[in-house]
Protein backbone atom coordinates (compact mmCIF):
# COMPACT_ATOMS: atom_id res chain seq x y z
CA UNK A 1 0.00 0.00 0.00
CA UNK A 2 1.31 3.45 -0.91
CA UNK A 3 2.27 5.20 2.35
CA UNK A 4 2.04 8.56 0.56
CA UNK A 5 -1.62 7.90 -0.17
CA UNK A 6 -2.96 6.31 2.99
CA UNK A 7 -2.43 7.73 6.43
CA UNK A 8 -0.38 5.83 9.01
CA UNK A 9 -2.87 5.68 11.85
CA UNK A 10 -2.21 5.59 15.56
CA UNK A 11 -4.73 2.74 15.69
CA UNK A 12 -3.14 -0.48 14.51
CA UNK A 13 -6.59 -2.00 14.09
CA UNK A 14 -7.62 0.77 11.71
CA UNK A 15 -4.54 0.15 9.56
CA UNK A 16 -5.30 -3.56 9.52
CA UNK A 17 -8.92 -2.95 8.56
CA UNK A 18 -8.00 -0.70 5.62
CA UNK A 19 -5.32 -3.11 4.40
CA UNK A 20 -7.76 -6.01 4.68
CA UNK A 21 -10.37 -4.15 2.62
CA UNK A 22 -7.81 -3.34 -0.06
CA UNK A 23 -6.61 -6.95 -0.22
CA UNK A 24 -10.15 -8.28 -0.43
CA UNK A 25 -10.88 -5.98 -3.37
CA UNK A 26 -7.84 -7.35 -5.18
CA UNK A 27 -8.92 -10.91 -4.36
CA UNK A 28 -12.37 -10.18 -5.79
CA UNK A 29 -10.71 -8.64 -8.83
CA UNK A 30 -8.67 -11.80 -9.37
CA UNK A 31 -11.83 -13.92 -9.22
CA UNK A 32 -13.58 -11.66 -11.73
CA UNK A 33 -10.55 -11.84 -14.04
CA UNK A 34 -10.73 -15.63 -13.90
CA UNK A 35 -14.48 -15.61 -14.61
CA UNK A 36 -13.96 -13.31 -17.58
CA UNK A 37 -11.08 -15.32 -19.00
CA UNK A 38 -13.05 -18.57 -18.69
CA UNK A 39 -16.14 -17.00 -20.26
CA UNK A 40 -14.17 -15.75 -23.26
CA UNK A 41 -12.46 -19.11 -23.67
CA UNK A 42 -15.82 -20.89 -23.46
CA UNK A 43 -17.17 -18.60 -26.17
CA UNK A 44 -14.21 -18.91 -28.51
CA UNK A 45 -14.08 -22.70 -28.15
CA UNK A 46 -17.87 -23.09 -27.94
CA UNK A 47 -17.26 -25.03 -24.72
CA UNK A 48 -20.57 -25.69 -22.97
CA UNK A 49 -19.05 -27.32 -19.91
CA UNK A 50 -16.75 -24.39 -19.18
CA UNK A 51 -19.62 -21.98 -19.82
CA UNK A 52 -21.73 -23.75 -17.21
CA UNK A 53 -18.88 -23.51 -14.70
CA UNK A 54 -18.74 -19.73 -15.20
CA UNK A 55 -22.49 -19.40 -14.79
CA UNK A 56 -22.62 -21.45 -11.61
CA UNK A 57 -19.55 -19.67 -10.21
CA UNK A 58 -21.04 -16.17 -10.39
CA UNK A 59 -22.40 -16.48 -6.85
CA UNK A 60 -18.81 -16.29 -5.52
CA UNK A 61 -18.38 -12.82 -7.02
CA UNK A 62 -21.71 -11.69 -5.57
CA UNK A 63 -20.79 -13.02 -2.13
CA UNK A 64 -17.48 -11.16 -2.13
CA UNK A 65 -19.19 -7.90 -3.07
CA UNK A 66 -21.63 -8.24 -0.15
CA UNK A 67 -18.85 -9.11 2.32
CA UNK A 68 -16.58 -6.21 1.30
CA UNK A 69 -19.47 -3.77 1.27
CA UNK A 70 -20.42 -4.85 4.79
CA UNK A 71 -16.82 -4.40 5.99
CA UNK A 72 -16.75 -0.87 4.52
CA UNK A 73 -19.97 0.00 6.33
CA UNK A 74 -18.48 -1.28 9.59
CA UNK A 75 -15.37 0.87 9.14
CA UNK A 76 -17.46 3.96 8.43
CA UNK A 77 -19.62 3.34 11.49
CA UNK A 78 -16.79 2.58 13.90
CA UNK A 79 -13.93 4.77 12.63
CA UNK A 80 -15.66 7.67 10.89
CA UNK A 81 -12.83 7.96 8.34
CA UNK A 82 -11.96 11.32 6.84
CA UNK A 83 -9.88 12.72 3.99
CA UNK A 84 -7.93 10.04 2.10
CA UNK A 85 -9.29 7.20 4.21
CA UNK A 86 -12.85 8.17 3.36
CA UNK A 87 -11.93 8.42 -0.32
CA UNK A 88 -10.50 4.91 -0.11
CA UNK A 89 -13.75 3.52 1.30
CA UNK A 90 -15.82 5.35 -1.32
CA UNK A 91 -13.52 4.16 -4.12
CA UNK A 92 -13.72 0.58 -2.84
CA UNK A 93 -17.52 0.59 -2.68
CA UNK A 94 -17.73 1.90 -6.24
CA UNK A 95 -15.04 -0.47 -7.50
CA UNK A 96 -16.64 -3.62 -6.12
CA UNK A 97 -19.96 -2.58 -7.67
CA UNK A 98 -18.31 -2.42 -11.08
CA UNK A 99 -16.46 -5.69 -10.46
CA UNK A 100 -19.74 -7.40 -9.61
CA UNK A 101 -21.27 -6.09 -12.82
CA UNK A 102 -18.26 -7.27 -14.80
CA UNK A 103 -18.93 -10.67 -13.27
CA UNK A 104 -22.51 -10.41 -14.53
CA UNK A 105 -21.26 -9.61 -18.02
CA UNK A 106 -18.91 -12.60 -17.88
CA UNK A 107 -21.89 -14.76 -16.90
CA UNK A 108 -23.82 -13.32 -19.86
CA UNK A 109 -20.98 -14.20 -22.25
CA UNK A 110 -20.92 -17.71 -20.81
CA UNK A 111 -24.66 -18.01 -21.41
CA UNK A 112 -24.15 -17.04 -25.05
CA UNK A 113 -21.40 -19.67 -25.30
CA UNK A 114 -23.78 -22.24 -23.83
CA UNK A 115 -26.45 -21.28 -26.36
CA UNK A 116 -23.97 -21.77 -29.19
CA UNK A 117 -22.84 -25.12 -27.81
CA UNK A 118 -26.42 -26.36 -27.52
CA UNK A 119 -27.40 -25.09 -30.97
CA UNK A 120 -24.59 -26.86 -32.81
CA UNK A 121 -25.20 -26.54 -36.55
CA UNK A 122 -23.17 -26.55 -39.72
CA UNK A 123 -22.00 -22.95 -39.59
CA UNK A 124 -18.24 -23.19 -39.94
CA UNK A 125 -17.70 -19.68 -38.62
CA UNK A 126 -17.22 -19.49 -34.89
CA UNK A 127 -16.98 -16.52 -32.51
CA UNK A 128 -13.18 -16.74 -32.77
CA UNK A 129 -13.47 -15.09 -36.19
CA UNK A 130 -15.01 -11.97 -34.70
CA UNK A 131 -14.19 -11.23 -31.10
CA UNK A 132 -10.90 -12.79 -30.06
CA UNK A 133 -9.10 -9.46 -30.33
CA UNK A 134 -11.79 -7.55 -28.41
CA UNK A 135 -11.72 -10.22 -25.70
CA UNK A 136 -7.97 -9.79 -25.28
CA UNK A 137 -8.35 -6.00 -25.18
CA UNK A 138 -10.89 -5.97 -22.36
CA UNK A 139 -9.05 -8.65 -20.36
CA UNK A 140 -5.94 -6.48 -20.51
CA UNK A 141 -7.91 -3.38 -19.55
CA UNK A 142 -9.39 -5.07 -16.50
CA UNK A 143 -6.04 -6.45 -15.39
CA UNK A 144 -4.27 -3.10 -15.77
CA UNK A 145 -7.12 -1.23 -14.05
CA UNK A 146 -6.82 -3.54 -11.05
CA UNK A 147 -3.05 -3.12 -11.12
CA UNK A 148 -3.49 0.67 -11.08
CA UNK A 149 -5.80 0.27 -8.09
CA UNK A 150 -3.31 -1.97 -6.30
CA UNK A 151 -0.46 0.51 -6.83
CA UNK A 152 -2.69 3.59 -6.52
CA UNK A 153 -1.15 4.81 -9.75
CA UNK A 154 -3.18 7.62 -11.33
CA UNK A 155 -1.00 7.86 -14.45
CA UNK A 156 -1.46 4.14 -15.14
CA UNK A 157 -5.19 4.61 -14.65
CA UNK A 158 -5.25 7.32 -17.33
CA UNK A 159 -3.39 5.02 -19.73
CA UNK A 160 -6.00 2.29 -19.23
CA UNK A 161 -8.83 4.80 -19.57
CA UNK A 162 -7.47 5.77 -23.00
CA UNK A 163 -7.59 2.12 -24.16
CA UNK A 164 -11.39 2.16 -23.91
CA UNK A 165 -11.59 4.24 -27.09
CA UNK A 166 -9.94 1.40 -29.03
CA UNK A 167 -12.24 -1.17 -27.45
CA UNK A 168 -15.28 0.90 -28.49
CA UNK A 169 -13.98 1.10 -32.06
CA UNK A 170 -13.42 -2.65 -32.15
CA UNK A 171 -16.95 -3.28 -30.88
CA UNK A 172 -18.39 -1.05 -33.61
CA UNK A 173 -16.33 -2.90 -36.23
CA UNK A 174 -17.61 -6.26 -35.01
CA UNK A 175 -21.20 -5.03 -35.05
CA UNK A 176 -20.88 -3.91 -38.68
CA UNK A 177 -19.34 -7.23 -39.69
CA UNK A 178 -22.07 -9.23 -37.98
CA UNK A 179 -24.87 -7.15 -39.46
CA UNK A 180 -23.42 -7.72 -42.93
CA UNK A 181 -23.01 -11.42 -42.23
CA UNK A 182 -26.61 -11.79 -41.03
CA UNK A 183 -27.90 -9.89 -44.05
CA UNK A 184 -26.07 -12.20 -46.42
CA UNK A 185 -26.84 -15.37 -44.43
CA UNK A 186 -30.32 -15.16 -42.82
CA UNK A 187 -30.15 -18.69 -41.32
CA UNK A 188 -27.13 -17.53 -39.29
CA UNK A 189 -29.07 -14.82 -37.45
CA UNK A 190 -29.67 -16.65 -34.12
CA UNK A 191 -26.04 -17.71 -33.87
CA UNK A 192 -24.71 -14.31 -34.95
CA UNK A 193 -26.92 -12.54 -32.42
CA UNK A 194 -25.37 -14.56 -29.59
CA UNK A 195 -21.95 -13.43 -30.78
CA UNK A 196 -23.17 -9.82 -31.05
CA UNK A 197 -24.54 -9.84 -27.49
CA UNK A 198 -21.25 -11.27 -26.31
CA UNK A 199 -19.35 -8.46 -28.04
CA UNK A 200 -21.69 -5.98 -26.41
CA UNK A 201 -20.96 -7.50 -23.00
CA UNK A 202 -17.22 -7.18 -23.68
CA UNK A 203 -17.71 -3.53 -24.57
CA UNK A 204 -19.46 -2.94 -21.28
CA UNK A 205 -16.63 -4.63 -19.41
CA UNK A 206 -14.25 -2.17 -21.04
CA UNK A 207 -16.47 0.68 -19.84
CA UNK A 208 -16.51 -0.66 -16.28
CA UNK A 209 -12.73 -1.10 -16.29
CA UNK A 210 -12.54 2.56 -17.28
CA UNK A 211 -14.80 3.39 -14.33
CA UNK A 212 -12.36 1.68 -11.95
CA UNK A 213 -9.59 3.90 -13.33
CA UNK A 214 -11.70 6.98 -12.58
CA UNK A 215 -12.03 5.82 -8.97
CA UNK A 216 -8.24 5.41 -8.75
CA UNK A 217 -7.74 9.01 -9.86
CA UNK A 218 -10.34 10.16 -7.33
CA UNK A 219 -8.60 8.20 -4.58
CA UNK A 220 -5.13 9.49 -5.37
CA UNK A 221 -5.88 13.12 -6.22
CA UNK A 222 -9.35 13.77 -4.77
CA UNK A 223 -10.62 14.79 -8.22
CA UNK A 224 -13.88 13.51 -9.66
CA UNK A 225 -13.06 13.01 -13.34
CA UNK A 226 -16.27 11.28 -14.35
CA UNK A 227 -17.96 12.76 -17.43
CA UNK A 228 -14.80 14.66 -18.40
CA UNK A 229 -12.65 14.44 -21.51
CA UNK A 230 -9.47 12.39 -21.59
CA UNK A 231 -7.51 15.62 -22.14
CA UNK A 232 -8.97 17.16 -18.98
CA UNK A 233 -8.28 13.99 -17.02
CA UNK A 234 -4.64 13.86 -18.14
CA UNK A 235 -4.20 17.53 -17.26
CA UNK A 236 -5.57 16.98 -13.75
CA UNK A 237 -3.29 14.01 -13.13
CA UNK A 238 -0.17 15.72 -14.50
CA UNK A 239 -0.79 18.90 -12.49
CA UNK A 240 -1.35 16.96 -9.27
CA UNK A 241 1.74 14.85 -9.90
CA UNK A 242 4.07 17.87 -10.01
Amino acid sequence: MEKKILTDHTSHQFNVALEDIRNRVLSMGGLVEQQLGDAIRALLNVDGRLAEAVITGDYKVNAQEVAIDDECVQVIARRQPAATDLRLIIAVIKTITDLERIGDEAERIAQMALNLAKAGGDDKRNPHDYIEHLGEQVKRMLHEALDAFARMDAEAAVAVWRQDFKADQEYERITRLLVTYMTENPPSIPRALDVMWSARALGRIGDRSRNICEYVIYLVHGKDVRHTSIEHMEKEVLEQGR
